[in-house]
């Protein structure tokens, strides 16, 4: 291939790749107004483990963007516990919105990936047919490099749900806070300004995807 070809080649392979990114834009949703219901659903990230109960992601997310943000994170709950208390909470609080981060301690107890994934559509579904968006948070996994290395990556399951179901989705809130030890109360639970960072990021994904 002489010079020229090659040029006009990486010229068509760098606009291809510009091509491909566009197609993978953000799933945007509909603005959320301030007062309006918003339900955290998970377990102990949610909840807030690790720091006082007015530090915890919720309610500092509500602080930053007016929403009635309702904690309903329960520590310990796994992706089949979040699906059973989930109509209880839709028709109590009728939230405009759904914030989905849960499978951690699905991962921790080692259950299929198959049954995390199948709750997590249930969730997403029951939801939206109750009339609520949802935004879904990715949930890091547990593996050997982050085990030695202190790195962590999102688990890839919540990136196919989400772009199966359309649906906004926060990508690395949770491991880039978890794998910053200044940012953890123990290993695997944020500390308030761990909780805040979350938080902060949350509110850069929300604007990112419309929905404020």
């Amino acid at each position: 291939m002489n010079i020229t070809r090659r040029r006009q080649f990486l010229v068509l392979a760098a606009s291809v790749g510009m091509l491909c990114a566009c197609g993978r834009k953000a799933v945007r949703g509909r603005s959320v107004p301030a007062g309006a219901k918003v339900l955290a659903l998970g377990d102990s990230l949610t909840h807030g483990t690790g720091a006082a109960p007015e530090a915890a992601y919720p309610a500092v997310l509500a602080g930053l963007t007016g929403w009635d943000v309702v904690n309903a994170g329960v520590p310990g709950d796994t992706t089949a516990q979040a699906l059973q208390r989930l109509p209880a909470l839709l028709a109590e609080h009728r939230p405009d919105l759904v914030l989905l981060g849960i499978g951690g301690n699905d991962f921790l107890r080692h259950e299929p990936d198959a049954a995390a994934r199948a709750a997590i559509v249930r969730i997403c579904e029951q939801a939206r047919s109750a009339g609520a968006q949802v935004m879904l948070i990715a949930v890091p996994r547990p593996t050997l490099a982050a085990r030695f290395t202190g790195s962590l990556d999102d688990h890839p399951m919540y990136e196919a749900i989400a772009n199966d179901l359309k649906l906004p989705l926060h990508r690395r809130g949770w491991a880039d806070v978890l794998q910053d030890a200044a940012l953890r109360s123990d290993a695997i639970h944020a500390n308030a300004a761990g909780y805040r960072r979350f938080a902060e990021s949350l509110l850069v994904a929300a604007r990112t995807s419309g929905l404020l």
